[in-house]
């Protein structure tokens, strides 16, 4: 089981943003910039598309939720959709606020947050997704 799969399950602490019975968004703990969201499956797939289409598109409708979200918690120009990463074998979108393209350079330092303030977060958007 991955770590990812861990956490939509509960077994290790997230600050959840968003879910429903097939996906599960919750805050990257090394962010870009405040709001900076995965989305993942909650079935365990390695590669985005190993999804089958109707479950892709699905995954990418509650995404776009997410992003709507995270926008209006976040005030940005855009919400960039990012797939990359192959140190976790599991499937996952990174959501995050931009203004500049330089907002998703992935080489630059990340933000450090203290748990209150992921928790304040992941609640400004989890609190805009349910709206």
């Amino acid at each position: 089981m991955s770590i990812f799969s861990k956490i939509a399950a509960g077994e290790i602490p997230s600050y959840k943003c968003a879910e429903n019975d097939e996906f599960y968004a919750f805050l990257d703990i090394n962010p870009l910039v405040k709001g900076h969201t995965l989305v993942i499956p909650r079935r365990e797939v390695d590669y985005i598309f190993d999804l089958e289409d109707d479950e892709l598109a699905r995954y990418q409708v509650f995404a776009k939720r997410v992003a709507q979200a995270i926008k209006e918690a976040f005030p940005c120009k855009k919400v960039a959709q990012v797939v990359l990463g192959l140190e976790v074998p599991h499937a996952h979108i990174h959501l995050i606020p931009m203004n500049s393209e330089a907002d998703v350079d992935f080489r630059r330092e990340k933000l450090q947050l203290s748990p209150e303030e992921f928790a304040e977060t992941a609640q400004k958007i989890l609190a805009a997704f349910q709206k």
